[in-house]
């Protein structure tokens, strides 16, 4: 986050907060929308139920900004709940017998964030894609926070609940294993070609 960026969150926390003004809010949902839109999009891959998601999203930070509960960080508070959300819609739809679908992670990926910009072929990023659909959850998301929503490891060290070091190590073995994911792929696909 840049410190512009920060410096505005504040204020616009402490007009909100302070001198009551809904603004304020409007503010930081203009700020913040599109990218808690492409965090939950990209983890749940519908159009509908990501803007659902995000609405849901601003509704409950909004509830809880008026509890009067502290906000240190905005953009922490909202992720935290975003990724509280995403997790009870898959609870949600297990329960309801549904099978998640992600088919339109490749769409979604080939069309935003620097880490597919900087892919060569879109071949590239369709092994990416897979490779990460192998890899743990906790894995994905660290990822998914460091190289689609371009998050510093600080702001992931706060919405995972987790210390920078800790952060990255986790970011660290991640890559680690995408790596080895990715080079098994290559291997296979190689093996298979000269059959």
């Amino acid at each position: 986050m840049s410190i512009q960026t920060d410096v505005q969150e504040k204020w616009l926390l402490y007009q909100l907060k302070v001198k009551k003004d809904p603004l304020a809010y409007g503010k930081l949902y203009d700020l913040y929308a599109p990218k808690i839109y492409r965090f939950i999009y990209f983890k749940v891959s519908s159009v509908a139920d990501a803007e659902d998601l995000t609405a849901e999203v601003f509704l409950k930070t909004w509830e809880h900004i008026n509890s009067g509960k502290e906000v240190k960080k905005f953009a922490g508070l909202l992720y935290r709940v975003a990724r509280n959300k995403v997790i009870d819609f898959y609870r949600h739809r297990q329960v309801a017998g549904e099978i998640p679908i992600d088919e339109l992670m490749l769409k979604k990926l080939s069309d935003e964030g620097t880490m597919v910009k900087n892919l060569e072929t879109l071949n590239e990023a369709e092994t990416v894609i897979k490779s990460l659909r192998v890899l743990k959850d906790e894995y994905r998301e660290v990822l998914t926070l460091r190289f689609v929503d371009e998050l510093s490891l600080g702001e992931i060290a706060e919405i995972l609940a987790k210390s920078q070091v800790n952060t990255r190590v986790l970011l660290h073995r991640a890559l680690n294993t995408l790596k080895k994911v990715m080079e098994e792929k290559n291997t296979n696909q190689n093996v298979s070609t000269k059959n």
